[in-house]
C-alpha cells in the first residue's frame, strides 16, 4: 500500500461514524410507547413488571429502565405504594399537550421556511391526497399524523423530532379514546391540512403560523368536547 493510499483509508476510517445499535431498554420504551398509542395499553391501565417482562421476553433490569425513559417523558405516572400508571388524557393534559405541539410544530414551520418551502409543500400535499383517499376514520387518521410527522422532520431538528415523537404519543392516545365518534370523510379536516401545505407553497410563513396556531385551537376543542355534543373530527 502506497503513502497516499494508506493516508486516504485512514481519513476514510477517521470519517465513519460508529454503528449505533438501540439498547433493550430503548427498544423496550419503544414498544410500550406504541401500545400506549394505539391503546393496547389503555390509559390509566397500571403496568405490572412480571407480566410485561414476560410479554416482552426480557428481564426485569432493562424492563425498568425502559419504563423509567416513559416516565420521564411523562407517559407513565409513578404512584407511591401502588406502581406505574399510564397517564389519562384529562381536558387540562390535552390543552397543555397541544400548547407544546405549537411550539414544536410553529417552530419546525418557521425553520422550513428559511430553506426550502416549497419542496416541504410537495412533500405535505403527497400526504393529504392519501387523507382524501382514505376509505375509513382510521385511515384518515394516520395520514393526519403522517402529516404532522413529516412537517417536523422537514425541518430537519433531531431536537424537535424528540420532542415532537412523545407529544405524537399523547395525540394518537387521545385521538384512539375517541375512535368509536370519528366521522369518516369531514372535509373540514382535508381542507385544513391543505390550507397548511399551499401556505408552503405559497412561502408565506405568517400564514403558515396563522394557520397552525388555529390548526390546534381548533383540534383541542374538539377533543376535549363533551360526548353529548357533535361528535369531534379526528383532525390532529
Amino acid at each position: 500500500m502506497t503513502t497516499r493510499t494508506a493516508r486516504r483509508a485512514a481519513a476514510t476510517r477517521r470519517s465513519m461514524e460508529p454503528v449505533v445499535q438501540e439498547s433493550t431498554p430503548s427498544m423496550i420504551a419503544s414498544r410500550v410507547r406504541e401500545a400506549i398509542a394505539s391503546g393496547h395499553i389503555a390509559p390509566g391501565s397500571q403496568l405490572g413488571e412480571a407480566n410485561l417482562a414476560r410479554e416482552l421476553g426480557v428481564s426485569r433490569g432493562p424492563l425498568r429502565e425502559g419504563l423509567q425513559r416513559l416516565t420521564a417523558e411523562g407517559l407513565l405516572i409513578s404512584i407511591r405504594n401502588r406502581g406505574l400508571f399510564v397517564i389519562e388524557m384529562t381536558p387540562e393534559r390535552v390543552q397543555d399537550m397541544y400548547l407544546a405541539r405549537q411550539a414544536v410544530e410553529r417552530a419546525a414551520a418557521e425553520r422550513i421556511h428559511d430553506g426550502d418551502p416549497v419542496a416541504a409543500g410537495g412533500a405535505l400535499m403527497g400526504v393529504i391526497e392519501v387523507m382524501a383517499r382514505a376509505r375509513s376514520a382510521r385511515g384518515e387518521g394516520v395520514a393526519d399524523i403522517e402529516f404532522h410527522q413529516l412537517l417536523v422532520s422537514l425541518a430537519a431538528s433531531p431536537r424537535l423530532s424528540r420532542m415532537h415523537e412523545i407529544l405524537m404519543t399523547e395525540t394518537r392516545m387521545c385521538i384512539h379514546a375517541l375512535a368509536d365518534s370519528y366521522v369518516h370523510g369531514d372535509a373540514v379536516r382535508v381542507e385544513e391540512h391543505t390550507a397548511i401545505a399551499r401556505s408552503f407553497l405559497d412561502r408565506d410563513a405568517r400564514l403558515t403560523d396563522e394557520l397552525l396556531a388555529a390548526h390546534m385551537t381548533d383540534a383541542v376543542r374538539r377533543l376535549t368536547a363533551g360526548r353529548s355534543t357533535a361528535p369531534p373530527s379526528s383532525s390532529a
